[in-house]
């Protein structure tokens, strides 16, 4: 697998030679939902408990991309898979999101992609997950819901009509087959010629590397009947060997030149910890009206899209603090409502004030990233009451690291404290955390030249979903808890 380099040494898929390798956007960036407008592509996907979140990319040739905006800057609760859409000139994203104790599906809006987004609007919609938008035949809007349900909206998009309807029900694979679980999901409708499609994801999106799939039933109306494509699943990871595991949750697109093509999430073999990661695969219609997905198991680099130019893929991970870039790179862990109040630019400096005790209560500032190795360093210097350092962070109960207050080191391992030893440096020192394919590795200096070895080594191949469940991915971050202040300098990401 031999990807291009990019910038800081990150992957990309475009292989300058006319051809591209998979996966288009490395890294956690589950669920797409993807949408052609004019000569522009604009993708989102699922950000879970990371606020900013709804990350907005865009492309002009489908396989380079630049992020544009978190268009939702709240916290709604865990973002599930959203819905990006454009009606009557307007942008739209609808939003299934849970709190413990509620759940709902939101919508925001805006005029332009790069904002402002509104503020979101409850569609009180408390069963259901992942909305996909279609007009229908009748010209009134409505929302796809799990399960193949379906409710009407309102002309403006922003409130629902009359009772949820069951139109569909799910192809079933069979009994034989590993999976996780049936979970119909993710539907995607579209309009092509004279029916509709309906594209959904079965078998579970995690659990067996065999369960997630791609379904797709088709209907000359938006309210049934509709008619299952015999060929089902259309995109299926057949074995555990693939490069490619749990491929699903499907939207097609038109190519900039006219050919068509469909974006999914996958997880990649032995990487569980880097989420699931948006591919392309390239389709092709049949005389019969249905569609064939040509790209196979996704391990081989495939022809680019005709047509269309390439935006500069990516952006740098690294961060100087000389610029804000929260929301674009940076998002905290659930946070509180005013918890950006903690974070202080200045001369270079990032000032983020404590909260809580350890990593598990102090909402630390993360970051999506995509490659198998790569290296972090950063200068931290804290107040005599603070413990700060560099994370790993995949939830409240799991996530591994290390930090020092004035006195000692602490070190973060399976989401608990598993040892403090004596910190030579005192308030203030130079750590750097390599993870190299899913073992970390800490060193830790005064001068940042000179370096010395934490004799405490990890592997972190198990912070996973299947292991922790959440869906997340596993983030590198940085944290600071206690009574103070910790501050940052010359923070720097290098992919190995």
């Amino acid at each position: 697998m031999k990807w291009a380099r990019g910038i800081e040494n990150q992957r990309k898929a475009d292989l300058g030679n006319g051809t591209f390798l998979n996966p288009i956007l490395a890294g956690d960036h589950p669920d797409p939902s993807i949408l052609k407008d004019g000569d522009d592509y604009y993708m989102t996907f699922s950000s879970f408990e990371s606020v900013p979140g709804i990350h907005i990319w865009h492309s002009r040739d489908l396989v380079n991309w630049q992020p544009v905006v978190a268009a939702l800057t709240r916290n709604i609760g865990s973002v599930w898979a959203p819905e990006l859409c454009k009606h009557d000139g307007r942008f739209f994203v609808y939003i299934p999101a849970r709190f413990p104790d509620y759940r709902s599906s939101y919508v925001i809006w805006a005029d332009r992609i790069e904002g402002p987004w509104s503020d979101p609007v409850d569609l009180k919609l408390p069963a259901h997950i992942d909305p996909g938008h279609i007009v229908g035949e009748d010209g009134k809007r409505y929302l796809f819901l799990s399960g193949g349900d379906m409710v009407e909206l309102t002309d403006d998009g922003m409130a629902t009509v009359g009772e949820i309807k069951h139109v569909y029900d799910p192809w079933h694979y069979p009994e034989n087959w590993i999976v996780e679980s049936f979970s119909p999901e993710g539907p995607k409708v579209m309009r092509h010629g004279e029916y509709f499609y309906m594209i959904t994801a079965v078998g579970g999106t995690s659990g067996p590397p065999t369960g997630h799939m791609v379904i797709v039933a088709r209907s000359k109306s938006v309210h049934g009947p509709w008619e299952d494509d015999p060929a089902n699943p259309i995109v299926r990871t057949a074995s555990g060997a693939e490069k490619w595991w749990s491929r699903g949750h499907a939207t097609l697109v038109e190519g900039p030149a006219g050919d068509w093509w469909m974006v999914y999430h996958g997880y990649e073999n032995a990487y569980w910890t880097l989420g699931r990661q948006a591919l392309l695969d390239p389709i092709e219609w049949t005389g019969d009206g249905w569609f064939r997905a040509k790209g196979g198991d996704l391990a081989a680099p495939l022809p680019k899209p005709a047509g269309g130019e390439a935006v500069p893929h990516g952006m740098a991970l690294s961060d100087d603090f000389s610029t804000d870039k929260f929301g674009l790179q940076w998002s905290f862990y659930a946070p509180e409502a005013e918890e950006k109040s903690r974070l202080r630019r200045e001369n270079g400096v990032l000032h983020m004030r404590a909260k809580g005790t350890a990593p598990s209560s102090c909402s630390p500032l993360t970051f999506v990233q995509g490659d198998q190795a790569y290296e972090i360093t950063c200068e931290i210097d804290v107040d005599p009451g603070v413990t700060a350092g560099l994370i790993m962070f995949y939830d409240r109960e799991l996530y591994a690291g290390v930090g020092f207050d004035k006195d000692r080191f602490v070190t973060h391992q399976y989401g608990i404290e598993r040892g403090r030893p004596a910190n030579p440096f005192g308030t203030k020192m130079h750590l750097r955390m390599t993870n190299a394919y899913n073992v970390l590795f800490f060193d830790s200096s005064a001068d940042g030249v000179t370096w010395r070895r934490f004799d405490r080594h990890m592997e972190v191949s198990g912070y996973n979903q299947n292991v922790r469940n959440g869906f997340m991915m596993l983030r590198p971050g940085i944290y600071s808890a206690g009574n103070g202040e910790a501050r940052f300098r010359n923070f720097t990401f290098r992919a190995l």
